[in-house]
């Protein structure tokens, strides 16, 4: 098995993407229709359901991306581990957009440019020996991009109101919850492709401890707060979140009174991809909204190429500071071996030991009137519980048969360990449960390679297409 050095310093080097860019230019006017359909289609209901208040009821009265596209560069191509292929590459977009959004007790607000870029992973795979030779494209930031929003007409006010950063944080949500790792946007380009091959697993955990921030003076206030910091010597409580990639925020716990904290706290994520960056942003624990003092960043392969720890200077609004802050980390890669499915591995409360993935292809054999059926499946393990999306007839689809491609992660912990519980997979039909079929998780463990991949029969004639995987925790060396 290749080292975790050779992993991280792998690839062969970027590229430009002149063909690339021009492939998009030619393909704008059909991306831009196909684009602005799926904003519709998608993120209007998702704005309806999140946007507080009156903004809730604005909808896109007016939705034009604009004949700018989107520019591509320095693409890295590479093998992935399950023998796909994977494009990773930087985009920009810098639209001319005409967008429109209208609402009851909401001024009209106008959206004239769209500020986009970050990095995007492109997995082609399964690769097959019949055309078109790829099985699916799934597609995914690596890290959240930046999105700036420029407001027009009565809506320019917006431009410097909690408007305007309520809107680009949902549409932020949305693009997190859709397309940022380990989220991926599936796009089959074989209808036959099987999703248990297409399926990209996460390549192990890093264990991340937040160890001291020097030099913090505290952030800049308003007059008022810094009239009151003078009267009562207010020195800043701070605390600090960390982020990685579309995974739970984490946050530590606030020390108090101290311009140098010190937290030795450890916390596990998920990890997709090496190139996905550790964002720390520390903040004063204030009366009200709590104040920024600084953020800082690294990507995951400079850390662990660095030994594992660094140092990292402070920015604030990117404006360097004196604070610095210390950042250590283990990698963890998965294994398929169940003696390394144990707790040893845990130096704290809540660090993880391994994973549970459950995979929902399908559901198969289903009965009833086309017109009344709008299944789902619901999984659970323990007090974890997860649902596919809801499916509902259209022409063209299969109702009886229908597909789900979902993939559902529960990190395992030491009381799982010493207690695991089954798994239960349930078929709905819109609320109801119509079948359910339980699985041993010593069977799951006992299973070759500890995965169990099945179209497990959850009564009446019906089905559901599932695989259910443990992975083990191995230190990286």
């Amino acid at each position: 098995m290749a080292s975790l050095v050779d992993k991280l310093t792998a690839s062969g080097g970027t590229e430009s993407a002149g063909f690339l860019n021009d492939i998009v230019e030619q393909l704008w006017p059909n991306i831009n229709i196909a684009g602005c359909r799926m904003i519709k289609e998608i993120v209007e209901p998702i704005l309806a359901s999140t946007l507080p208040g009156p903004l809730s009821s604005l909808r896109f009265v007016k939705l034009d991306l604009g004949h700018a596209p989107f520019r591509l560069s320095e693409v890295d191509v590479h093998k992935t581990s399950t023998g796909g292929i994977k494009l990773d590459m930087d985009v920009t977009w810098e639209s001319h957009s005409d967008i429109e959004l209208d609402g009851k007790m909401v001024p009209k607000m106008g959206i004239e440019r769209v500020h986009l870029k970050g990095r995007l992973s492109v997995l082609l795979g399964p690769l097959t020996d019949i055309i078109p030779l790829i099985g699916a494209a799934q597609v995914s930031f690596i890290n959240p991009p930046m999105l700036q929003l420029d407001f027009t007409d009565a809506a320019n006010i917006a431009d410097c109101s909690i408007v305007a950063n309520t809107v680009r944080k949902t549409i932020l949500g949305i693009i997190g919850g859709m397309a940022v790792l380990p989220n991926r946007f599936l796009v089959k380009l074989d209808a036959s492709s099987d999703y248990f091959k297409t399926y990209q697993p996460h390549l192990g955990v890093v264990r991340v401890t937040v160890g001291k921030a020097t030099g913090i003076t505290g952030p800049k206030k308003s007059s008022a707060k810094r009239l009151l910091a003078k009267i009562v010597k207010d020195i800043p409580d701070c605390y600090c979140k960390v982020n990685l990639g579309a995974e739970e925020e984490w946050r530590t716990s606030t020390i108090k009174n101290d311009h140098d904290p010190e937290w030795n706290e450890t916390h596990d994520f998920l990890v997709a991809d090496y190139d996905q960056a550790i964002t720390l942003d520390v903040k004063d624990d204030d009366l009200g909204a709590d104040d920024d003092i600084g953020i800082a960043s690294i990507v995951l392969k400079s850390l662990l190429l660095a030994g594992g720890s660094t140092e990292l200077p402070l920015t604030h609004k990117d404006e360097p500071t004196n604070a610095r802050i210390s950042l250590h980390a283990k990698f963890y890669h998965f294994t398929s071996e169940p003696s390394a499915l144990n707790a040893q591995q845990i130096e704290g409360e809540g660090q993880i030991c391994g994973l549970v993935t459950i995979l929902v292809a399908s559901a198969l054999g289903l009965q009833g009137q086309r017109d009344e059926l709008n299944p789902s499946v619901k999984v659970s393990w323990g007090a974890k519980e997860f649902r596919t999306a809801v499916k509902s007839y259209t022409p063209g689809t299969d109702i009886f048969n229908p597909s789900f491609d979902q993939a559902f992660r529960v990190p395992i912990t030491k009381d799982m360990i010493e207690n695991p519980p089954d798994v239960k997979i349930s078929l709905l039909n819109k609320e109801v449960e119509t079948g359910v079929v339980e699985v041993a998780f010593a069977d799951v463990l006992n299973a070759p390679g500890m995965v169990l991949a099945d179209s497990f029969n959850v009564g009446s004639g019906a089905s559901v297409r599932a695989s259910i995987s443990l992975h083990s925790m191995e230190l990286s060396s």
